[in-house]
């Protein structure tokens, strides 16, 4: 199962958390993800939107992860885009999602997910080190996160720490995001990428 293809088929979609934040509302707000493959660019480059549910397409998070192999460890790049804010709501645009272009992207040092392969799907950590730094409410905390991904759904668990004191700073208190995909008709991850990881 340990296939880079796999896993952008996986993280393609759109995911939400509705029943957990109808369940506890005090404690989860309503989610939704949105992924795309970016298919004219490097093999593996997925654009993610995530935002609150009443705002679809003012995302608070906004991100091109890259699906890579390096020395046969499958791993999830994180790239910033600059004036990201002109690509808001793009995952719901064929034509937005090609306006994407590799100048506007930049990776972002430590935030590496190494992943590995589990059961039913796969399963990402945050490289080790406390190098992904994020600034949070005028206070630099380093991120501290994992997901599960499946054909049902995925889960996340984000955290973050103050870098001075190593006390949590913000995440969620009562554990993992629950997102359960939709039923709907995704792009799959074009068929050369499957290709151009079978050469290599």
């Amino acid at each position: 199962m340990d296939s880079p293809f796999q896993l952008c088929e996986l993280l393609c979609g759109d995911f939400c958390n509705r029943e957990q934040a109808f369940n506890n509302p005090p404690i989860y707000a309503h989610i939704q993800v949105r992924i795309r493959a970016l298919s004219h660019l490097e093999p593996g480059s997925l654009l993610l939107e995530q935002a609150y549910t009443v705002a679809p397409n003012e995302p608070y998070r906004l991100r091109v992860l890259q699906v890579v192999v390096e020395a046969g460890q499958l791993k999830i790049l994180n790239k910033g885009l600059r004036n990201k804010s002109s690509f808001y709501g793009a995952t719901g645009s064929a034509d937005r999602l090609l306006e994407v272009t590799g100048t506007d992207l930049k990776l972002l040092a430590g935030c590496t997910y190494n992943v590995s392969a589990e059961a039913s799907g796969y399963k990402g950590v945050i490289e080790p080190g406390c190098k992904c730094l994020v600034e949070r409410n005028g206070v630099s905390t380093y991120l501290v996160s994992h997901f599960l991904i499946s054909s049902v759904g995925m889960t996340t668990l984000d955290r973050g720490y103050n870098i001075e004191t190593n006390e949590m700073a913000w995440g969620s208190l009562a554990g993992p995001f629950e997102f359960k995909r939709h039923e709907n008709s995704v792009a799959p991850p074009p068929n050369q990428w499957r290709k151009a990881w079978e050469l290599n």
